[in-house]
């Protein structure tokens, strides 16, 4: 399939020493605290400072990474509550992780999250087990790849079945990799941990997927540590709505209220501080390869691009409803975590960028690709603004105004 620039996860960190981080764990420390649950697979640079660590157990996540070695940040959400615990969350284990690998739609007549007739209502939301508890399985290994597999068999809304294999393959990226993505000299003062997915689905059941009884995505998320700090950035492709379609899905979990959501002449704004469940969401139409987030509270600057295709395609639609369109669903979403109603714990907290591949109607042992990089860079804040100028097409100093 012939895709722009594939998607990216760019995180970088400001090194003022008047700024007291969140992240309260090293990357050893989350390793140590891991190992006692699950098995964690570890790539690594030459050098040993860029280091990624991925648990097959928990669906192949990748669960978290460094660019300062064992005793430098780590960067991803992880849940220690709930790994500790060792609960088994049928609705969703939310282990954390900077790259999890779910399939859409989530909502609608040919949703995979809830049963034939049940309300669309947190009660009766289920994760799929092969994507919440069953473990990928490791096919082969490098000191910096690590290639995944998992059959599953799934039933949607519709009661129409899938079976298909799963393959993720994850790896390192070198120096040369990342200046060639982002297309720029990276600065002598950062340090980075840059890393891929490259997620693949292929249709092994005796029968192609129709569009008239549902189709998959596939459907990456990453989750992050929310600030009040944190401002979520999405630049979008502008004109009418009669030729391009709404400018924006707001109202998955209810409107989001305006003190949390800022739509500019090109950039959506929305906040990321864990205190609000909310979801937004931009189609194909709208959507430009790249979104970010900035948490000013802790100097952290977050790029994320991906693939999309350069001609129009159908995306599930996930909403949770029975849906008119259920293919005119997003490219890309972003979701805060908040209390799900008051007097409530949130899942998190924690916010989400996520990505989502078209619609796969595929026949007979055909596939579909869906590639999903992260970067890490820590450095100064002048470093920071640069790449947020020349990637989001705005400055910190104007990220930071909005909110």
């Amino acid at each position: 399939m012939n895709y722009h620039l594939p998607f990216i996860f760019l995180f970088i960190i400001g090194s003022q020493a008047s700024i007291t981080l969140s992240f309260s764990s090293s990357f050893k420390d989350d390793i140590e605290f891991l190992s006692n649950h699950t098995t964690v697979e570890i790539l690594s640079s030459p050098d040993g400072l860029a280091k990624v660590a991925v648990c097959p157990e928990y669906q192949g996540r990748i669960i978290t990474s460094t660019a300062g070695g064992d005793q430098g940040i780590s960067f991803g959400w992880i849940n220690r509550d709930l790994i500790a615990s060792g609960e088994n969350n049928r609705h969703f284990n939310a282990f954390g992780g900077e790259d999890r690998f779910w399939l859409g739609p989530e909502g609608g007549q040919f949703s995979l999250y809830f049963a034939p007739q049940d309300p669309f209502d947190l009660a009766h939301w289920f994760t799929p087990p092969p994507i919440n508890e069953e473990p990928f399985h490791v096919v082969k290994q490098t000191a910096t790849s690590l290639t995944l597999e998992k059959e599953m068999r799934l039933q949607n809304y519709s009661r129409a079945f899938f079976e298909l294999l799963v393959q993720r393959e994850i790896k390192l990226l070198e120096t040369q990799d990342i200046t060639s993505l982002l297309q720029t000299a990276l600065p002598e003062d950062i340090q980075y941990v840059a890393f891929e997915s490259d997620n693949r689905i292929t249709n092994i059941g005796s029968a192609p997927w129709r569009k008239e009884t549902g189709l998959l995505s596939i459907w990456i998320l990453g989750m992050f540590n929310p600030s009040d700090g944190t401002t979520i950035v999405i630049p979008y492709q502008p004109g009418p709505e009669d030729e391009l379609g709404p400018l924006i899905n707001d109202r998955y979990f209810g409107k989001v209220p305006e003190d949390r959501l800022v739509i500019a002449e090109r950039t959506i704004y929305f906040k990321g501080d864990g205190k609000h469940r909310s979801k937004i969401g931009l189609t194909q139409q709208r959507a430009l390869p790249v979104l970010g987030s900035y948490d000013s509270a802790n100097g952290v600057l977050t790029l994320v691009q991906y693939s999309i295709p350069g001609e129009p395609r159908d995306y599930v639609n996930s909403m949770w409803e029975i849906q008119d369109n259920p293919y005119s669903g997003d490219a890309i979403n972003s979701y805060n975590d908040g209390p799900p109603e008051p007097g409530k714990k949130p899942l998190g907290p924690f916010y989400e960028l996520e990505t989502s591949s078209p619609a796969a109607a595929l026949s007979e042992q055909e596939s579909l690709a869906h590639q999903h990089r992260t970067f890490h860079f820590t450095g100064a804040r002048e470093s920071l603004d640069r790449i947020a100028q020349t990637t989001l097409g705005v400055g910190l100093d104007e990220i930071e105004s909005i909110f």
